[in-house]
């Protein structure tokens, strides 16, 4: 499944030294035989990179444009290729899967137009005769690093921009789902782009992540990941002024307040908390319920819950999916065991999937009386949980919302305009949705505050986090 590709060095792939088993999440058995990286392989992809970038950036925006419409060209005509490879490496659905690879593709499509449009601007200079001019370069190599959770969706927002910028990339995906990044990189392959504008490895943490992180060619670093694993990233690129990206962890509450239309709020809160099997960062995880219409919510929640069918995601019947491994598995179940002894009512779900001998599939659950010290509630549990609690007051709503150290994103549902500015306005994340979950889109600055990160993916903001200001004082 992995033969065909390799790791991608300097414009061309390459079979690697040594390789490692993939384990589908379907089935707990091997897909295959993925890279993994030594460090002399990982080496040569810096150096790839580093000899691009002088021909990437000469290359004129105009030109790294047309270079990414052909990448995306490409990506849409292996469509299918690519969504059956997400949904074969995550057991995610087939059409969440497809859905995913669309919005890679629109990445593309997004900064293939932003790289015409990197500004400069003329400054009127104090010194007689003089004027200043500011003007905006390719920051360098940059090293990406993404989780397994959108396997297509994360390295796209970070490639699409850094070569929209100029900037080489050496890009490292997870280890558990190597193959969708690998399809990827294949559709830019023949792009247009410099030799080494575009590297891929696989592999350990000291064989992959090490060196990038030491290279002093390496100007930044994006990742997508835990926040535990961001704070590590930023601690290391700190000893050679790395510029960083981060986009982190979440615990997104949704409060549904007492004037909320219920059905349709429903009708969104149950596919949202379960799409992926629960694996999205920007998932709603508690729900604060107003005290009016707690009892219905929970009813209807657990009666859609109820519908969900789990299988292969390569299952056109399939609603949701696996989780990515067994120690996910076992981290769900202790999870949901820890808050029914503190006391939660657990309303569905709970356990592993009975009907499921093989892979890692637990039912969708939903826990009520839950309170905001249980662990479910104040931590991100990235799995099939929904908590829900009541509340009585908005402000009241408020408070608990942001009582915690994450905010990537957050949700309230209410008819009243003057509410959802309240909400806009005293939610702490970087993300707010009023009546609706859709936040990930090209066009859109994507990004969290506090310990969920830095900088934004997405929008005008995306290509900026590549891109260095230079400022010249020019006199006649």
């Amino acid at each position: 499944m992995y033969r065909p590709f390799g790791l991608f060095i300097n414009g061309g792939w390459h079979q690697p030294a040594a390789t490692a088993p993939v384990i589908s999440p379907v089935t707990g058995k091997s897909l295959g035989e993925a890279p993994a990286a030594t460090l002399p392989e990982t080496q040569a992809a810096l150096d790839a990179a580093a000899r691009a970038l002088p021909a990437l950036r000469a290359m004129g925006g105009f030109a790294r444009a047309e270079a990414l419409h052909r990448a995306a060209d490409a990506m849409l005509a292996r469509a299918e290729e690519g969504a059956r490879m997400i949904a074969t490496e995550t057991g995610k659905p087939l059409a969440q899967a497809g859905r995913e690879w669309a919005l890679a593709c629109d990445q593309f499509r997004w900064y293939a137009e932003e790289a015409r449009r990197i500004y400069g601007r003329i400054v009127e200079s104090r010194v007689p005769g003089g004027r200043f001019e500011v003007t905006q370069e390719p920051v360098g190599v940059v090293g990406a690093f993404t989780a397994w959770n959108f396997p297509a969706a994360l390295p796209a927002r970070k490639l699409a921009p850094a070569l929209a910028a100029g900037c080489p990339v050496v890009l490292r995906p997870s280890s558990q789902t190597p193959g969708v990044a690998m399809v990827m990189v294949d559709c830019l392959r023949a792009a247009g782009l410099p030799d080494g504008a575009v590297n891929l490895v696989v592999g350990s943490t000291a064989a992959t992540y090490a060196p990038i992180m030491a290279d002093t060619r390496v100007r930044k670093v994006s990742l997508t990941g835990s926040t535990r694993v961001g704070q590590q990233m930023i601690r290391d690129a700190a000893a050679t002024v790395k510029k960083v990206s981060m986009e982190l962890g979440g615990n997104a509450p949704a409060i549904i307040h007492d004037d909320a239309d219920l059905d349709a709020a429903l009708d969104l809160c149950v596919p949202t908390k379960f799409a992926n099997c629960g694996q999205v960062c920007v998932t709603p995880d508690r729900f604060f319920v107003h005290d009016s219409l707690h009892d219905a919510f929970v009813e209807g929640f657990v009666a859609r819950a109820a519908k969900i069918r789990l299988g292969d995601g390569l299952d056109p019947e399939t609603g949701m999916g696996p989780l990515i491994n067994a120690a996910r598995l076992t981290e769900i179940d202790a999870v949901v065991q820890e808050a029914v002894a503190a006391g939660a009512t657990l309303a569905h779900g709970g356990r592993r999937a009975p009907e499921y001998n093989t892979g890692f599939f637990y039912q969708p659950t939903v826990l009520t009386d839950v309170t905001d010290d249980m662990r479910v509630f104040a931590e991100e549990n990235f799995g099939p949980v929904a908590a829900i609690t009541r509340f009585t007051t908005e402000d009241e709503a408020l408070a608990r919302a942001n009582a915690s150290d994450m905010g990537l994103s957050a949700y309230a549902f209410t008819r009243s305009p003057d509410r959802a500015r309240r909400m806009v306005a005293g939610l702490k994340a970087g993300m707010v949705g009023i009546n609706s979950f859709a936040l990930a889109a090209s066009e859109a600055p994507f990004g969290g505050t506090n310990h969920s990160g830095m900088g934004r993916e997405g929008g005008s903001e995306g290509i900026g986090d590549y891109l260095d200001t230079k400022l010249a004082q020019i006199v006649f």
